[in-house]
């Protein structure tokens, strides 16, 4: 199978567990419904349920029925974060995906209500699933909490607390990497690392794919910061009191396209101890550094 088809067919199986999801909720009010699912089904890459559901049903073999709900689980917490994130108190986007954000469509209270939803669904989602697995209940909850750990105070909330007062480290070059680690690195990360726990991996498994989540995680929010770069954009000798800090204003566009490649080429790497297992995985990490070309 070629990697388009199984992207494809991983993507399809991940939109229908979600519909699956919000089919069986009980009623609520009707633009909280809409506002759902104008949000979760609004284009989105899939990455995070994606490179959940390779390592747990591709590299390790297991039961896609039982990793599918941690998929659906790390999709609706991805986008509650994107919710949110659009806010005009944070990031103030009226566009996601080229379409118009949450709370410019419903209304800021809806969009702030909706991605609170989104946020208590994933839980549900994951203790529903992990009480149908009573003798392999420690398991699951070892999971869900790498996945509250990377989605909470000490990954993404931190990083964007940290994005939004731009909390200073040693060089802009740390500050840099301290804000995206936790903001964007660490919910790609623990993706595949709930996966590897999930699996029972070895120890040397987990720790190849969290590095791998890690990098590509890096890699990827390098990749964003250069395709929207702007001409106009200065790329300055950054320091205290820089207003931003985005890749290509911190290491030049071409410096950043170097960087992210070789997040990549480090990613690809720790991929070795897998074998042909991990072809689909080296596959979307060179998927992923294609998008700057």
């Amino acid at each position: 199978m070629n990697f388009k088809t199984e992207i494809s067919l991983y993507k399809r199986q991940i939109d229908t567990a979600l519909r699956d999801c919000l089919g069986q909720t009980e009623d609520f009010p009707e633009t909280l419904r809409m506002s759902i699912e104008y949000s979760l089904f609004s284009g989105g890459k899939r990455l995070r349920p994606v490179l959940f559901m390779s390592a747990f049903e591709g590299l390790f073999g297991r039961d896609p029925k039982e990793g599918l709900p941690y998929a659906c689980a790390l999709e609706m917490i991805h986008t509650y974060s994107l919710i949110h994130d659009d806010l005009p108190a944070m990031d103030n986007d009226d566009y996601r995906r080229g379409k118009l954000t949450s709370h410019k469509v419903f209304g800021e209270a809806a969009a702030i209500l909706t991605g609170d939803a989104l946020l208590n669904m994933a839980y549900e989602v994951m203790l529903e699933n992990a009480f149908k697995y009573p003798d392999d209940l420690a398991t699951h909850l070892k999971a869900i909490k790498l996945i509250a750990h990377a989605s909470g105070l000490k990954g993404m909330i931190s990083g964007q607390m940290a994005d939004i007062e731009l909390i200073w480290k040693t060089s802009a070059e740390e500050t840099l990497e301290y804000i995206h680690k936790k903001k964007t690195a660490a919910l790609i990360e623990v993706s595949l690392s709930a996966a590897a726990a999930l699996a029972k991996a070895s120890e040397d498994e987990f720790k190849a794919l969290s590095s791998f989540g890690n990098l590509i995680g890096l890699a990827f929010q390098v990749i964003d910061d250069v395709l929207d770069f702007k001409a106009e954009d200065e790329v300055v000798e950054c320091g205290q009191g820089c207003a931003k800090l985005t890749y290509p204003i911190v290491y030049g566009l071409e410096g950043s396209k170097n960087k992210a490649q070789d997040y990549i080429n480090k990613a690809i790497s720790d991929l070795d101890l897998f074998g042909n297992k991990a072809l689909f995985l080296k596959s979307l990490a060179q998927y992923l550094a294609k998008r700057q070309e």
